[in-house]
């Protein structure tokens, strides 16, 4: 069986509010964190306090993503500004 290899290039991936995004998200899973938590006794009963556990995982996790995307938003925006100043010391070819 021969190997598939693509025929044409992969498109530049897409960047939009990542760091938005990733707030929103991180709010959301906090919001519905403290919306189930007055029903903790009716999930306890039924075994469903991981729903709880996750809401809150998905939270802290978000808090993470939240460092993370806005560290790397920060690096692409100084490698953009480093560049200009990369290519201006270089000879230009004619």
């Amino acid at each position: 069986m021969a190997k598939w290899t693509p025929t044409h290039e992969a498109p530049e991936p897409l960047e939009g509010p990542v760091v938005g995004t990733i707030t929103g998200g991180t709010i959301l899973w906090f919001v519905l964190f403290l919306a189930q938590l007055p029903f903790y006794g009716w999930f306890d009963d039924h075994g469903h306090t991981w729903w709880l556990w996750t809401c809150l995982a998905g939270g802290g996790l978000g808090l993470i993503g939240i460092w993370y995307v806005r560290r790397r938003d920060a690096a692409l925006k100084r490698a953009a500004l480093e560049q200009p100043r990369e290519t201006a010391g270089e000879p230009q070819s004619s």
